[in-house]
């Protein structure tokens, strides 16, 4: 049981014969006041700070909402007086100011004309808010009904539809100039109008709403302005119109500024980074854009056939122009502040671009570079370097552009780079250190961990070969090799497919959980394919973990998207599938056609065919039309599309993965739409990542045509890779770099397939 609740105060009132009352309301106001002192610090706190917000609140909310309350009332006031006046004569107005009553202005025909007034119609009046009046006494027509239509006239004409053209050639009026109303070709009445005191009052009718026009942030061609996807750009904003300016007067005004421009022109180098003004900020003079967006810019058609390859051959002089400028003799172009960034100090950009200036026959600026290694380039410097990077894009670019020119100064440079490397290898388990100081000759792995990546053990084998077979020393195969068969005895693969880290110490598989083609482990099994295929096909170990690893992925990894279908390769975390794919991984289609071209499986096509169309489409979907550089798929039939971006991923590094299996798809199948999917590849690389002074630059978010966000970076894998696979795609001779000659190394360079053996 509870105890009965404690009452502080009896509330009295006495009275006597004499009118003299008492109460003690004094009291209970003490003992309201005692119940406040019994609470504590922190609740008084609280209420006293609830009570200042609200107060806060509402005199910021004051000023709204005595407007709302001041609008009401006045249309209150508007409508009781349209109630007094509904029989009102209407004639005994004075007509509008400077108007001649009678004498009708010029017609002016506006483009959107809509029903014209029948001739009997009297007037038509369309109101935003209370009753139309009709001066014949007619029906009130309430005002969200529409065109008010008189039972014996003709079509309508919405006052907000354009002018008002009457079918007797009598005046019009444009609708935003105000209501017009017109009693049977009386004087015209305008908000303004002075109404004389003797005659009935006529209510002032409200101007017609003004239409405002969205504009559109977006440029570039209007295909590139993609319909779908739009739940993941920036922020979820709709879709908005876009402003047309005449390129005359932006000449004219930033005749003395550089342009930035994402519609196939060029990046302002220091502004690139700011978004673009908006079409507001453009100026009130800015015409709306049409309703349908592919109205909004004309393509522009060229009046004759383009020509491809000299389309790819002035990309990259313009990317040369940047790297001479503002980089030559370092790794890497900075385009946007001119300047550049320095990796390992080796000129990885000169001698990844050699082969690609002698196939595109830029004999002048191969010459240039020629001159920059044979007097500069020097590999005896104190300087740590990545075993991986460093082979296939310095010792590959190097081999490549000897075998191509037949200069001796390049094969005497690889070979003094590959001695330098082979420190690396020195480890109590033979698999190679990933860092390796070529001045030194020390080697180590990365300071956070004593493993290497897969990918990186796995892919030199190319170069390591082929140098041996130029040198007639076989320590650089050996090295080569023996990793090979190590991992070919490693125990822990998953159906061929193999972990991403290898230990230097043990030998052995760490980091079991992750199952990938994309990063850390891709070109391993590019490099067992290309390994069998350089070595004349008698490598059967390379060929038997290569054939195997396909069956893993089609059985493990390979879905297909639930609203349209799409083929793609996910990954396996731990045994649980992950719908995610990086663009990476668009390797695949080229390399399993280039396997089927020598001999392998035929279901390799079909499956080459089906990721092929993904890949395509990781570029299409995206409004830049350039890839991000991960994408995840959806399974769910009932979701609205197949591809989803995060924002962390919506990057584009140039990468040429997606044009390197366009290029071998080509050659196999010689079917065009895989050259014109390249060149709409190539056409948003031109659109959207082209700097004005010079060079190309990775973007931030490929979701954005508005501001892709430049990276103020370009990659030297852009002009050894993805241009020069763009160009070969594009080129008719077939036997230029024949694929039955030639084995591209996993930086596009070229090596020789080795004779085969005599039986």
């Amino acid at each position: 049981m509870y105890p009965p609740s404690r009452k502080d105060f009896i509330s009295l009132t006495l009275s006597d014969p004499h009118s003299h009352s008492y109460n003690n309301g004094k009291h209970r106001r003490q003992s309201c006041w005692r119940k406040w002192k019994q609470l504590s610090r922190l609740q008084r706190s609280l209420i006293l700070f609830l009570l200042a917000l609200l107060l806060i609140f509402g005199l910021l909310s004051y000023p709204s909402l005595s407007e709302q309350w001041r609008g009401l009332s006045d249309r209150d006031e508007w409508l009781e007086l349209n109630d007094r006046e509904l029989d009102a004569v209407l004639p005994a107005v004075r007509p509008v100011l400077g108007q001649h009553v009678g004498k009708a202005p010029v017609p002016v025909v506006g483009p959107h004309v809509g029903p014209a007034v029948g001739p009997d119609a009297g007037p038509v009046i369309r109101l935003d808010a209370g009753p139309v009046i009709r001066p014949d006494g007619g029906p009130v027509i309430r005002p969200d009904a529409g065109p008010v239509i008189h039972p014996d006239a003709g079509p309508v004409f919405r006052p907000d539809a354009g002018p008002v053209i009457h079918p007797d050639a009598g005046p019009v009026f444009r609708p935003d100039a105000g209501p017009v109303f017109r009693p049977d070709a009386g004087p015209v009445i305008r908000p303004d109008a002075v109404v004389e005191p003797r005659g009935p009052i006529v209510p002032i009718l409200p101007k017609p709403p003004i239409k405002k026009y969205l504009f559109s942030n977006k440029r570039g061609p209007p295909s590139l302005q993609k319909e779908g996807n739009m739940s993941d750009t920036v922020g979820g904003e709709k879709k908005e119109q876009e402003v047309v300016q005449d390129e005359g007067e932006e000449e004219e005004e930033d005749k003395d500024k550089k342009i930035v421009s994402w519609r196939g022109a060029m990046i302002e180098a220091d502004q690139a980074t700011e978004p673009p003004p908006s079409a507001n900020d453009k100026g009130a003079a800015a015409p709306p854009a049409p309703v349908n967006p592919a109205d909004s810019v004309p393509l522009e058609v060229s009046p004759g056939p383009v020509d491809r390859l000299e389309t790819v051959r002035d990309a990259f002089r313009h990317a040369w122009k940047g790297y001479k400028s503002y980089a030559w003799g370092h790794d890497e172009l900075r385009p946007i502040s001119k300047s550049f960034s320095e990796w390992f100090g080796l000129g990885l950009t000169l001698i990844d671009s050699l082969d690609t200036m002698w196939i595109l026959g830029l004999k002048e600026e191969f010459a240039e570079a020629k001159n920059w290694v044979d007097n500069e380039l020097n590999f005896n410097k104190n300087v740590d370097v990545n075993l991986f990077e460093t082979t296939i894009r310095v010792l590959g670019g190097l081999l490549s552009a000897y075998h191509l020119s037949g200069d001796q100064l390049f094969f005497e440079k690889a070979k003094d780079l590959g001695s330098r490397l082979m420190p690396a290898f020195k480890t109590p388990s033979k698999i190679p250190f990933s860092d390796v100081n070529i001045g030194k000759g020390t080697a180590h792995p990365p300071r956070w961990t004593t493993d290497s990546t897969l990918a990186e053990v796995t892919s030199i084998q190319l170069e390591f070969r082929e140098l041996s077979r130029l040198t007639q020393d076989p320590q650089y195969q050996d090295v080569a090799n023996e990793v090979m068969r190590l991992v070919h005895k490693l125990p822990g693969k998953h159906d061929g497919l193999v972990p991403m880290f290898i230990n230097t110490n043990s030998g052995q598989f760490s980091h079991k959980g992750v199952l990938t083609l994309g990063a850390r482990a891709d070109s391993y099994y590019e490099y067992l394919l290309k390994q069998w295929i350089q070595g004349g096909k008698t490598e059967e170990d390379l060929l038997e973990d290569y054939l195997q690893a396909i069956e893993g992925v089609k059985k493990h990894l390979v879905r297909h998207t639930g609203p349209n279908g799409l083929t793609f390769v996910g990954e396996l975390n731990h045994n649980r599938f992950n719908p995610k794919m990086d663009h990476l991984v668009c390797f695949l289609p080229g390399t399993l056609a280039l396997g089927v071209h020598n001999g392998l499986p035929e279901d390799h096509m079909d499956l080459a065919v089906q990721l092929m169309e993904t890949c395509h489409q990781m570029y299409t979907q995206m409004e830049t039309g350039l890839s991000p550089e991960i994408v995840h798929f959806s399974l769910q039939a009932s979701d609205s599309r197949d591809i989803i971006v995060k924002p962390a991923d919506r990057h584009n590094l140039l990468r040429p993965e997606t044009v390197e299996s366009l290029f071998y798809m080509y050659r196999f199948t010689k079917d065009t739409k895989y050259r014109d999917w390249g060149w709409d590849i190539l056409q948003s690389f031109n659109n959207y990542t082209k700097v004005l002074d010079g060079g190309y630059t990775s973007i931030n978010n490929v979701r954005d045509p508005t501001n892709p966000g430049p990276r103020d970076k370009m990659e030297s894998f852009f002009l050894g890779e993805t241009l020069k696979y763009l160009y070969l795609l594009f080129s008719d001779d077939m036997e230029q770099l024949s694929l039955d000659k030639f084995i591209f190394n996993t930086e596009a360079h070229p090596l020789p397939i080795w004779p085969s053996p005599p039986k």
